[in-house]
């Protein structure tokens, strides 16, 4: 008979997050894991799976819980600019911290197939929520009409990924806040 689970799952899957956005998945040996999860050896591959698969659940986990705080910032203000305006904004503050998003995509590309698919789903998701905005905040006439919103959208995830992977590599507060500036600049 199976002994039952002695931890939290969330507090467990919180702790692998932290240490995969830190590491990436190469990077993050199984040692690491369990210290941050605060689970034993065997736990984690009776709870998890493999380390893929623990990789695949907090990738997962992640680009849900991001894309609902991106279409947070897309809901706020008065005018649709204002939450195309907060999502950057929140994309600048929390640059620093990485994104587990687009490290995954950054280590292993379209090589995996399953995660693949998680970034993918992700990305229609927030692509649906980012044509709406635009297409409003063109309405509006707070961006370009001339401007084709797909093509928009897609500029500002590039966007995202370029200011997050700046921070990474060591790019100052201004800076990055003179990146979301420029992307906001360009849709007019």
């Amino acid at each position: 008979m199976a002994r039952p689970r002695t931890f939290d799952i969330d507090t467990a899957l919180n702790g692998a997050t932290s240490v995969f956005r830190e590491h990436g998945y190469e990077g993050t040996s199984a040692q690491m894991l369990v210290d941050a999860m605060g689970i034993g050896r065997q736990s984690l591959y009776d709870a998890f799976g493999d380390k893929w698969q623990l990789y695949l659940s907090v990738v997962r986990r992640y680009v849900i819980a991001e894309g609902s705080e991106h279409r947070a910032a897309l809901r706020t203000g008065k005018r649709a600019i204002d939450g195309i305006r907060a999502m950057l904004d929140r994309v600048v503050r929390k640059a620093k911290v990485p994104c587990l998003g687009v490290s995954s995509i950054a280590e292993f590309g379209c090589a995996r197939p399953e995660l693949t698919e998680i970034n993918a789903a992700a990305d229609r998701g927030l692509r649906a929520a980012m044509l709406d905005s635009i297409r409003k905040a063109q309405a509006e006439g707070d961006i370009s009409g001339a401007l084709d919103p797909d093509q928009l959208a897609t500029f500002l995830m590039a966007s995202f990924a370029g200011i997050r992977i700046a921070a990474r590599g060591g790019a100052k507060p201004k800076d990055l806040t003179s990146l979301g500036e420029m992307a906001l600049r360009a849709m007019r």
